[in-house]
């Protein structure tokens, strides 16, 4: 009798035609949109205003941008080389984004609950919407890094089951590219939709993990949304 086949081998030896391409190995994904995200998000830490920015406020930009730099020396083009160093320097950098982004949102939180800026509600919009933005980026960040161990363990086919079910995966052949596969544009409109809708939308989490990053991506972006709008809206009536 033979062997009953694993689960995380799917008959991909018997028929490797029918593995989906977001399951096989590939180049690897771009750097380059990741970094130009990276460093919009650092640009909206720099002119946040004086009195919701870490400080001294150039600490955590200077970081990320020194993590940033290592990562684009030491992994410039594909990111298919799995390595414990760049492993932990990619997600010290997003974790030093979330650092500044939870900082800036509990600073103005605690402003407008105390009643403060209420005389600038303009002001209050666009701090407000600053971040929130970099909210958007930072769990985009943490949604990329986390689905199937990351983009490298993605590009060398590590892990079978995703965190996250995009529905390009269970569509029909028909309507998708046969090499269609996640790359970081999809977790960005993932994060988006994400604090906009207060839920998922068209992707749905699978893993514990992505459930909580979810959960606590919509729980930010509501009470900055709600606060930011009510202290607005008071001013300005």
């Amino acid at each position: 009798m033979s062997p009953v086949p694993s689960p995380d081998e799917p008959a991909a030896a018997e028929h490797p035609h029918r593995v989906p391409a977001w399951r096989r190995p590939h180049p690897g994904e771009h750097r380059w949109p990741v970094a130009l995200v990276i460093l919009v998000a650092v640009a909206l830490q720099l002119v946040t205003p004086q009195r919701l920015a870490f400080e001294p406020r150039w600490v955590l930009p200077a970081v990320e941008l020194v993590l940033l730099a290592g990562l684009l020396l030491s992994n410039p083009f594909r990111i298919n080389r799995e390595s414990g160093r760049l492993r932990t320097a990619e997600l010290a950098l997003v974790g030093v984004a979330s650092l500044a982004v939870a900082w800036s949102a509990g600073r103005l939180v605690l402003l407008l609950v105390h009643g403060q800026g209420a005389e600038r509600p303009a002001s209050v919009l666009i701090s407000g919407a600053a971040i929130w933005l970099t909210n958007v980026i930072v769990f985009a960040l943490w949604y990329w890094e986390l689905d199937r161990g990351g983009p490298a363990a993605r590009a060398n086919s590590r892990q079978p089951y995703p965190d996250l079910l995009f529905p390009q995966m269970t569509t029909s052949p028909d309507l998708v590219p046969a090499g269609w596969r996640p790359v970081f544009a999809d977790y960005l409109y993932v994060a988006f939709t994400n604090s906009t809708a207060f839920s998922p939308t068209d992707t749905m989490p699978l893993s514990r993990l992505a459930k909580l990053a979810m959960m606590l991506q919509s729980a930010i972006s509501f009470l900055v949304v709600a606060l930011v709008v009510a202290r607005a809206v008071n001013a300005l009536t």
